[in-house]
């Protein structure tokens, strides 16, 4: 028996890590799409922030994240703050193997540092969000002061409520892998910076006209949308925590199947709906639809058959496009999407799960929306506002003409484009 268990606890912490690898390439592909779709002169900084926020989510999520999010107690809603992790525990297998086969899935059955590291990477994704939302004229300093707060605490306080074993998840309220945790609670922090931080300028005319703004480098956009796509399945298949039983890897299977199908529904669905309102395909909004597929199944990509999760995705591809069209008339400037994406479709994604799961019920899925949504937006409004209120949060408007390339990071990620400063690339 003894060997069997431990047979199965390196497979699963295999699949753990793998799989935790995958959702890390999500950075990748995130730096990517939103390098394409800036422009040119703000490539070099949005970069510099997706790499910062990803270690300033690995220190924080180490020092207080984890311990917040995954506490030995608490009351469902004040988790008990356990900072022990950072000191290197909760890495001991002996439990495990004092287990017999039916007290297995009771326990611990991977490695916790297994853990730590797949859940690391989900709330580096949660910031990712935030910076495409915010890119082309927020400080870069104000930006990484605010991932500390993000990632260290709002993010961990929210998470603890539902996969933690808080009061959402008592109530009933069933997010598998992140529809909600992740993605609506990033779109949330970004829509708060939205708000305080303005538009773009020229972004929007003074007769409510608004101007199109095309990203620079779509190859780029497009590259990362498919390294995101790969990515998701670690996301979400690495979410059914292990693989070492038949049932278990057939729900793996299942998952993987479902996540893939979710992101073509979303393709076809926001490419067809972007012909049909503009007479012509429209790369970015297809690159969108994609995206919101896969945020829209993360809610529940085990239960639906295939051909629901198809239609899962096909609905959060036509309400993406009408969701980033409906926030442009709001003068909500968002370049890349992210809130309409991540934000918009994480709730559709939440309100799915019912359709599927028999254990999920509307109510206990709206409370939960609700209650991600307001924490989230309400904590970082107030985090944005501290910081706006004492080292600003926008960069001037020289600044923005020339590119935060520039006054942030001092370089040019394209230097041999003749007049690419200040000329609107």
């Amino acid at each position: 028996m003894e060997d069997i268990l431990n047979l199965r606890y390196a497979l699963d912490t295999f699949y753990f890590l793998v799989s935790g690898a995958l959702v890390m390439w999500m950075a990748a592909g995130f730096a990517m799409l939103e390098a394409g779709l800036v422009r040119a002169k703000n490539t070099a900084e949005i970069l510099t922030k997706n790499v910062a926020l990803y270690a300033i989510a690995c220190i924080m999520y180490m020092l207080m994240g984890y311990g917040i999010m995954y506490p030995e107690g608490g009351n469902g809603v004040i988790p008990s703050f356990d900072f022990s992790f950072m000191l290197g525990g909760d890495n001991d297998p002996a439990a495990v193997l004092k287990q017999d086969a039916a007290g297995w899935y009771d326990g611990d059955y991977y490695s916790g540092m297994s853990d730590f590291f797949f859940q690391v990477v989900f709330v580096a994704t949660a910031m990712s969000i935030v910076s495409g939302a915010v890119a082309e004229r927020m400080k870069l300093w104000s930006f990484l002061m605010f991932a500390v707060v993000m990632t260290g605490f709002i993010y961990p306080m929210q998470g603890y409520w539902k996969w933690g074993g808080g009061f959402l998840d008592g109530l009933g309220f069933q997010d598998f892998a992140g529809s909600g945790v992740v993605h609506l609670a990033g779109a949330s922090a970004a829509l708060a910076g939205v708000l305080l931080l303005g538009a773009r300028k020229g972004k929007y005319g003074p007769d409510g006209q608004i101007r199109a703004i095309p990203g620079a480098n779509m190859p780029m956009a497009t590259l990362g949308t498919f390294i995101l796509w790969m990515g998701w399945f670690g996301f979400n298949g690495g979410s059914e925590l292990i693989l070492s039983n038949v049932g278990e890897a057939n729900s793996v299977a299942a998952v993987f199947v479902n996540t893939n199908a979710a992101a073509a529904g979303g393709v076809v669905a926001a490419l067809l709906t972007a012909r049909a309102i503009f007479g012509k395909a429209d790369l970015t909004m297809t690159l969108n639809g994609a995206l919101a597929g896969l945020v829209a199944i993360t809610a529940e990509p085990l239960a639906p058959s295939p051909i629901w999760a198809t239609a899962v995705g096909i609905i959060g591809g036509v309400l993406v496009v009408f969701a980033i069209l409906s926030l442009d008339k709001l003068k909500i400037d968002d370049p890349v999407g992210a809130i309409s994406v991540h934000g918009v479709v994480g709730m559709w994604g939440l309100l799915a799960v019912p359709f599927s799961n028999a254990d999920a019920t509307f109510g206990a899925q709206l409370t939960g929306l609700l209650v991600i949504f307001g924490w989230v937006f309400a904590a970082s409004f107030l985090v944005w506002m501290i910081i706006k209120a004492t080292v600003g949060i926008r960069v001037s408007e020289q600044e923005e003409y020339e590119g935060v390339d520039i006054s942030e990071c001092g370089l040019e990620a394209y230097p041999e484009f003749v007049g690419s400063r200040g000329s609107g690339l």
